[in-house]
């Protein structure tokens, strides 16, 4: 299917870039003609380090937070032709390149790294962070999860207009780990270079190598080749994360664990490309409790079961059976039998019967946004489906918009780009970019050159058999219906893994949605279940 870069992202602000001095990656002897016109500069801006404190659990925290950029080439080659500084060797190819445009591609990779004061780095674990999209920066995972700051929300209601409130985080992993928030390529502060520049960065293949040597690099600098190591990745972030740690099994960096927010890694299995790929009904079957989960909610069952949980393991063993018979019946279906399973999907998800029969009893995921609350004129979210808000076309088939990503975007926004430049002290005269802007390019979404649809099960299923000591930690929300926790689930049941393997895999469910740290309670499961994760898996621990 061909991937909306947008449709994972949680806002869209369209940004100018930013100019800078003409790149210098030319021969001195040979300068060009003219410099080239509003071309970002080369020269990274220095790192920025500030001190923070923070109370977690009783324990005062002091800590150092590093602002700062890295610099990576689009190949391995290319790569080792960069000094520490992000610029070409003296005596490599890239440095007597004429002119910039033709420069072997590089990327600067923004990052904010938060280092617990006085501790060993060897005895001390450190975790790299990283939203999804793909296109997106890690602003969210930044401001609201596990760092040391925290934005406020009201709940599943629309954020009010500024001033927003950003608060210590009591929930922060500081207590735990080391922290490194890391936005994309072409995202946050960063920028990217030199030839055919997108191309070389923006694609599942392309995007993971290029996560993959940042955090060489970072191991670098920061004298952390002998700490425990973690990547947590959200969203698109899980996918990067199944095709990186992979990538850093085959550099012999054996990571400790690998912590997944809102997991998907086989796209044909995504709710919201079902309707235009006929004849794969999984997507139906696993997002059919995220239904009733959401109707569970707003109180639009006909009859409201009193618990959450027990509701939704009884909606799974309908949704892999009679349900799935049903779907792989196809035409073959009688029409009383369709009629009954129409009649049992209204009792799990409230839409009426009639409309499951016509939709042959497939609802897309924009379809049951859109019809589960139409008789108030709302519209459900789709990120996290606690949300609602009025809908925009009463007569649309499917949702228009997304109300939880409207309703929290600017206080995310809004909050970083302050926090950043009057705490952290960095950016000055920089745009920040939440999102990557693509223009006219694509997302490569072809996975070791199969143009097929994506499915990265099998990377962290090598990475887990090539480090048999590796665990994976999977989190979802139950009202998520970007990525639903059901689809999470059976991918990693189906995992080309023997059942002694998937031990080393634990599941965590929140009652929130893709972002399950806007939901206060969840914060606090989250952290104090990542931080038991990570204590558990910390080899230095046992």
């Amino acid at each position: 299917m061909t991937i909306n870069p947008s449709s994972l992202l949680l806002a869209t602000i369209t940004l100018a870039s930013l100019a800078g001095q003409p790149a210098t990656l030319w021969s001195a002897d040979d300068p060009p003609a003219k410099p080239a016109a509003a071309t970002p500069s080369t020269n990274p801006p220095a790192d920025v380090t500030t001190q923070g404190s923070i109370e977690v659990g009783g324990q005062r925290i002091s800590y150092d937070a590093v602002a700062g950029t890295l610099t990576v080439g689009a190949t391995d080659e290319q790569d080792a032709q960069l000094g520490a500084d992000g610029k070409p060797l003296p005596d490599s190819d890239a440095a007597l390149v004429k002119e910039p445009k033709d420069a072997p591609a590089t990327a600067r990779m923004f990052y904010v790294a938060y280092f617990k004061k006085g501790e060993k780095p060897e005895d001390r674990p450190v975790t790299f962070f990283y939203n999804g999209g793909p296109g997106s920066s890690t602003v969210w995972l930044h401001m609201g999860s596990l760092g040391p700051k925290h934005v406020v929300t009201p709940g599943d209601q629309h954020a009010p207009a500024a001033p927003y409130r950003l608060i210590d985080n009591a929930q922060s992993l500081l207590d735990t780990s080391d922290l490194v928030f890391i936005d994309m390529p072409g995202t946050g502060f960063g920028q990217l270079y030199g030839k055919d520049k997108e191309k070389a960065f923006w694609g599942i293949d392309e995007d993971a190598n290029a996560f993959a040597r940042f955090i060489a690099r970072f191991l670098v600098k920061y004298n952390r080749w002998n700490s425990p190591k973690y990547l947590f990745g959200e969203s698109y972030g899980t996918t990067r994360s199944a095709v990186l740690s992979n990538i850093l099994e085959q550099k012999s960096v054996d990571l400790n664990g690998v912590i997944l927010l809102s997991q998907i890694f086989n796209f044909t299995s995504d709710i919201d490309a079902a309707k235009s790929n006929p004849g794969i009904d999984l997507p139906y079957v696993l997002a059919l409790p995220t239904y009733a989960a959401t109707a569970w909610y707003h109180k639009k069952l006909p009859s409201q079961p009193a618990a959450l949980e027990p509701f939704l393991k009884e909606v799974e063993a309908f949704a892999t059976s009679d349900y799935a018979h049903a779907l792989s019946e196809g035409t073959d279906l009688s029409a009383g039998e369709k009629q009954t399973v129409a009649e049992k999907l209204h009792t799990y998800t409230g839409l009426p019967v009639a409309y499951l029969v016509k939709a042959d009893l497939r609802v897309s995921g924009g379809g049951f946004e859109k019809n589960l609350q139409d008789d108030q004129d709302l519209t459900t979210g789709r990120l996290d489906t606690r949300f609602s808000g009025p809908s925009i076309n009463p007569l649309s088939e499917e949702a228009d918009y997304d109300p939880q990503s409207s309703a929290i975007s600017s206080a995310y926004v809004s909050l970083f780009n302050d926090y950043i430049r009057r705490e952290l002290k960095f950016g000055a005269g920089q745009t920040y970019l939440p999102e990557a802007i693509f223009g006219s390019n694509q997302w490569d979404m072809k996975h070791n050159g199969n143009p097929i649809e994506p499915n990265v099960s099998a990377d962290i299923a090598t990475a887990m058999k090539t480090n048999p000591n590796l665990k994976v930690m999977v989190n979802g929300g139950y009202y998520d219906l970007a990525t639903p926790f059901y689809a999470a689930y059976y991918e990693d049941k189906h995992l080309p893994i023997s059942s002694t393997l998937s031990k080393n895999i634990e599941f965590d469910w929140y009652e929130s949605g893709h972002m399950v740290y806007v939901r206060e309670e969840s914060l606090k499961q989250l952290h104090d279940r990542v931080a038991a994760f990570i204590k558990s898996t910390d080899s230095g621990n046992k």
